[in-house]
């Protein structure tokens, strides 16, 4: 492969998971066809609806009868974070993968920082917070969560909560994500870590969330999610079951 993606026709999907986000929909949409026309012309970008109750559903439709290269997946009832990203990653088609959240915190013009990082001596490019824009209570749990995950799962990364993220498809052949939680991050970046692949970081800008409000932050949610964070240090860091065979698919399939 040569010195970075851009430098050939490769393929690129990009894709939002998307939960309520009718009033960063649009905006994010447009700014990555505009992101991913400038780095390659075989591209597509793909909205995962997952259940919104608000006009996210009919945003997303408009979008894909605006740009050809745009299109959706409605789920009939919410799924979850990791269910959405299960379904991005299965419906993307491209050498490489793109994603990030449809809440606008990031900026997917950004993406070209990661492009220009993957280079032949990288599997993953990670994008790490340069100054987190969230309120104090947030960035003080944030600040935990990445400190405990990372000691639990011997995890080397700056930021393993910034979802900003290119790939090789091909991970996929070989790493299985079973989450259907938020924990699905961590889940990933902890089979990415383990199987070898090689992992680049970049400093991405991070956004005030301007519209709706975040999923995570409530007690329930918290208490949930350390659940899940020990159910999963349990499965891969005690018995170690990622390791015993390779995976099949890039998901396990519903049922």
């Amino acid at each position: 492969m040569s010195a970075s993606p851009a430098a050939k026709p490769a393929g690129l999907s990009v894709f939002f998971p998307a939960y309520n986000d009718s009033g960063t929909l649009a905006s994010m949409v447009i700014r990555a066809v505009q992101a991913a026309s400038a780095l390659t012309p075989d591209y597509e970008v793909i909205v995962v609806n997952d259940g919104s109750a608000d006009a996210t559903a009919e945003i997303a439709d408009e979008l894909a009868r605006t740009y050809p290269r745009v299109r959706v997946i409605h789920h009939p009832t919410n799924r979850g974070y990791g269910g959405a990203l299960q379904t991005g990653f299965r419906a993307a088609a491209k050498e490489f993968i793109f994603y990030t959240d449809g809440d606008a915190q990031y900026d997917p013009a950004e993406l070209s920082a990661l492009w220009a990082s993957m280079t032949a001596d990288a599997d993953l490019v990670n994008g790490y917070k340069i100054s987190r824009s969230d309120p104090l209570h947030r960035i003080l749990i944030g600040r935990l969560y990445h400190h405990i995950v990372c000691t639990l799962f011997g995890l080397k990364m700056r930021d393993v909560d910034c979802d900003f993220r290119l790939m090789r498809r091909a991970i996929f052949e070989r790493i299985e994500l079973e989450k259907t939680s938020g924990v699905i991050c961590l889940e990933m970046m902890k089979k990415v870590q383990d199987a070898g692949f090689r992992i680049v970081e970049v400093p991405v800008h991070h956004y005030h969330r301007a519209y709706g409000k975040s999923q995570f932050f409530n007690v329930p949610r918290i208490v949930k999610t350390g659940v899940d964070v020990m159910r999963l240090w349990f499965a891969l860091v005690i018995r170690r079951q990622h390791r015993r065979a390779p995976a099949s698919s890039v998901v396990t399939p519903r049922p």
